[in-house]
């Protein structure tokens, strides 16, 4: 490896950063209190009544979604690429997941995480800034020297 490839890039510790968050958010939807109406979580789909700060519809699989994105993002940030990868593969899922969640029925088979309109915004949001996190920490990287231009790579 270069010494380019062994620094620290910001896109490792915002990838860390997001996979924290991932992980806090997925332990967090499984206790009582903090999700509300605990007693109402179900596996998957609409019919899971439990809701994280009282605001967001989760289930057992949303939870576990969260949890795996949170093991994605500390693993990427293992290495520079795979950050980099994280945030834009991951902001760009989670951009979908908003479109999928304003599209389908609430009431449907479809709503399987489930997902309602607060989790929808969030995802915009979430999937927006994890996109420029991306962009940002590569720019950044780029402007201290941490990333070598696309010339540059593989020589």
């Amino acid at each position: 490896m270069t010494e380019v490839e062994t620094r620290r890039s910001t896109a490792r510790g915002a990838a860390l950063l997001f996979g924290i968050a991932f992980l806090l958010v997925g332990v967090l939807g499984f206790v009582p209190g903090i999700t509300a109406d605990y007693d109402a979580l179900k596996f998957a789909g609409h019919e899971s009544g439990a809701q994280l700060f009282g605001v967001f519809t989760v289930s057992v699989l949303h939870n576990l979604v969260h949890l795996l994105f949170g093991v994605l993002g500390v693993l990427a940030a293992r290495a520079n690429g795979s950050s980099r990868a994280f945030l834009m593969i991951g902001g760009g899922i989670y951009v979908l997941l908003w479109v999928f969640g304003l599209a389908m029925d609430r009431d449907s088979a479809a709503n399987f995480l489930p997902l309602d309109n607060a989790d929808d915004w969030l995802h915009l949001g979430l999937g927006l800034a994890m996109i420029a996190a991306g962009i940002a920490t590569t720019a950044a990287d780029r402007a201290r020297g941490q990333y070598p231009e696309p010339e540059k790579q593989g020589h």
